[in-house]
């Protein structure tokens, strides 16, 4: 998993510099998040991969799938990828991207699981704690998961707030054994 960070960076690098200085943030994450969906598609992604195709047929079969979303930019983009065979690269780097996007938006993106749903009050709280908290705007990705027992656990980048009867449970299941 870090290799695949540590390669996709310097492309996602590249295309955030190249959206802020053309001001298409927007537009470079829409192609972005188009492209690693396709590549994520299993039939689009044995046709990409597989080596009887030409670049030029691959990257014509890209294009027509994005569409009108793809201007000269993004083509020249997918043309070095293929070249350099890093278009399975393309889910990572789109993920890459958006990190980047956000923390320029001051926006910081976090995970929440709880054991049953949560209502939009409950939502509203808890993005307003975070927001406190990280002094960032948030957003919530919120995921049912009925392993937890009980309670919620956030993960905000590498900080995770276990407030789980789960985690709870481990916790005291390891000082009891020592």
């Amino acid at each position: 998993m870090a290799e695949l960070i540590t390669v996709a960076r310097p492309y996602a690098e590249a295309v955030y510099s190249l959206a802020t200085e053309q001001g298409k943030l927007d537009q470079w994450s829409d192609a972005l998040s188009w492209l690693a969906a396709m590549v994520n598609n299993p039939d689009l992604a044995q046709v990409v991969t597989n080596p009887k195709h030409t670049a030029q047929e691959v990257e014509a079969l890209m294009l027509d799938v994005l569409g009108g979303r793809g201007n000269e930019d993004v083509k020249r983009f997918i043309a070095a990828l293929i070249e350099n065979a890093r278009l399975t690269l393309l889910p990572e780097i789109a993920a890459q991207f958006e990190l980047l996007k956000a923390q320029s938006e001051n926006i910081v993106d976090a995970l929440v699981e709880s054991a049953f749903a949560l209502s939009d009050e409950q939502k509203a709280e808890l993005t307003n704690t975070l927001s406190k908290k990280y002094g960032k705007a948030v957003r919530l990705d919120v995921r049912e998961n009925a392993d937890l027992i009980g309670g919620v656990r956030v993960s905000v980048g590498d900080d995770v707030i276990d407030a789980s009867v789960r985690g709870k449970l481990q916790a005291m299941a390891a000082s009891l054994k020592n």
